[in-house]
């Protein structure tokens, strides 16, 4: 089988790193750019830095992209020139950024993901289920865990399973929103969803729903023990997205969720 050619944006960063890492030890994939904001005269896994160019990205296949908002956008302009597809590991975009992104969507293949990892996003949509099944008596709460170099809180995943929540319930989650708590023990339910962040140690990263109608509690959770199953995700993402065409994909759509 025909390898696919992978460029990997933010080739420095932590999740740049693992996907080099995984890239390496994949049958599947053959690296061939890494690219960075800055020149750096080097080379990582034999393949040679360099910046987001036409030049760079000639060769690939497939972009796995986990940089900043505006790279992203600058990586997506090129992608659609040379009909590139992107998988994209970013987060943070605006509103404006969101439309943007979809517009490029119409040029080429774009997998867009705030989470990788197969079983947070089995874990959402379990949330929507539980949500959609359980009536307004049952209130609900996100927890979550990070290692403590973490300085965002709530993660971007405990918010994307409140959005869960509030999709299931067919709410509008930005009415939702709660109160965020941060390193507390213990920590209410209420009408809206609350959140509480724990920033200690090492942890990969811990999630946890919880619905009460004050008679029973019902809990779903993951908990991440290598930060692979990410690159892993992602990657698995790249071959999904290898054969598609252009349109603007989730996870959910390579879990064949409905």
């Amino acid at each position: 089988m025909k390898k696919i050619n992978l460029a990997i944006s933010g080739c420095l960063g932590r999740m740049g790193q693992q996907l080099i890492k995984s890239s390496k030890t994949s049958k599947s994939f053959k690296l061939v750019a890494l690219t960075e904001s800055k020149v750096f005269n080097k080379k990582i896994a034999g393949v040679k830095l360099n910046l987001n160019t036409d030049e760079a990205f000639k060769n690939t296949d497939v972009i796995i992209d986990f940089t900043i908002p505006n790279c992203t956008l600058d990586i997506l302009k090129i992608a659609s020139k040379l009909k590139k597809r992107v998988i994209i590991g970013t987060t943070g975009f605006s509103k404006k950024e969101e439309a943007v992104i979809k517009n490029f969507s119409k040029k080429i293949p774009i997998l867009k993901a705030g989470n990788m990892s197969l079983g947070v996003n089995l874990l959402m949509y379990l949330t929507e289920i539980a949500s959609k099944a359980l009536n307004d008596d049952y209130l609900s709460k996100v927890f979550e865990v990070h290692h403590k170099y973490k300085k965002d809180y709530p993660s971007g995943t405990a918010l994307m399973l409140g959005k869960g929540i509030a999709d299931g319930g067919n709410k509008n989650f930005y009415n939702l929103i709660g109160k965020k708590f941060l390193n507390k023990k213990i920590f209410p339910y209420g009408k809206k969803i609350n959140f509480n962040s724990i920033r200690k140690g090492e942890i990969i990263g811990e999630h946890e729903v919880a619905f009460s109608n004050g008679k029973e509690i019902i809990k779903l959770n993951h908990e991440a023990f290598d930060r692979a199953l990410y690159s892993d995700g992602a990657l698995t993402a790249a071959k999904w997205l290898i054969n598609k065409k252009p349109g603007l994909y989730s996870m959910r759509d390579l879990l064949n969720f409905k």
